[in-house]
């Protein structure tokens, strides 16, 4: 079926599936978003009765789309990552030298089919391991399903839109996710910054389809920009750790947990 069929009967055919379509608007954009593997991709996750409910624009990033939803009485997160305009060169930094990439072909469709899977991964360790990031449902091409983080359709606030009554409490617990991250996922968030910690109840991580393995060849340079970029946004309201020394202790206590299991 061609692009402009599928366009066509997607408005059709969606609410078919059970779908209720809550935002008109959202078909604004779909030239740039809605191309015939995306179609596909919903056509898929709405006959599993994953999506009941497309709402509007929660926000549009560098290399995806973000959708509000439903999910019979469950509040989602339609993340669409866009095939033809995503920041393919942006993307590329994070692709090489981590393995789960190794065998993939570089078309930019593959690639951003891989993308998506791993950030799914990524996003179903971190929450495994009890760190605070949207709970993910599903992935399917270059849409991923994840729980929705806010209220009354409303999605919680950037960290550098939000106030924070106790800074240090705060900082103390993102710093805290990126030791966990680190310890018992075995991930590097990579891109963290207060455009990618959400403010509700505490902080959320999220955008973590660039996080990697601890075991990437530029790892632990990441890490340290992360750590950086974090004390940046901190340092005036509150006490920050040292980079080079939180590092040490990391990897010396990764260390001394790694001979604990060998020894065992």
């Amino acid at each position: 079926m061609k692009l402009d069929e599928l366009q066509d009967s997607f408005d059709r055919k969606i609410e078919d599936f059970g779908v209720r379509i809550k935002d008109k608007s959202i078909f604004k954009v779909r030239n740039d978003v809605f191309d015939e593997s995306t179609y596909l991709a919903l056509y898929k996750l709405a006959k599993k009765g994953m999506i009941t409910a497309i709402g509007g624009s929660i926000s549009i990033g560098k290399e995806a789309n973000v959708f509000y939803g439903e999910q019979t009485d469950r509040a989602i997160a339609i993340k669409i990552y866009r095939i033809q305009t995503a920041d393919f060169k942006n993307m590329s930094e994070y692709i090489i030298g981590d393995r789960r990439f190794s065998q993939i072909k570089r078309k930019r469709r593959d690639l951003i089919f891989a993308w998506t899977k791993k950030e799914y991964s990524n996003l179903s360790r971190a929450f495994a391991s009890g760190i605070r990031v949207p709970e993910p449902l599903k992935w399917d091409r270059n849409i991923l399903i994840m729980e929705f983080i806010g209220e009354d359709e409303v999605s919680y606030p950037q960290m550098r839109n939000s106030f924070l009554s106790d800074p240090s409490m705060t900082y103390n617990q993102i710093i805290q996710f990126i030791e966990d991250l680190y310890l018992k996922a075995g991930l590097i968030h990579a891109d963290l910054s207060e455009y990618n910690i959400l403010i509700g109840g505490g902080p959320v991580f999220i955008d973590m389809g660039q996080s990697l393995q601890i075991d990437h060849p530029r790892a632990l340079f990441y890490l340290k920009r992360d750590i950086t970029n974090i004390n940046r946004y901190f340092m005036k309201s509150c006490e920050v750790v040292d980079p080079e020394k939180f590092i040490d202790s990391l990897l010396a206590t990764f260390e001394d947990r790694k001979s604990g299991m060998e020894v065992n």
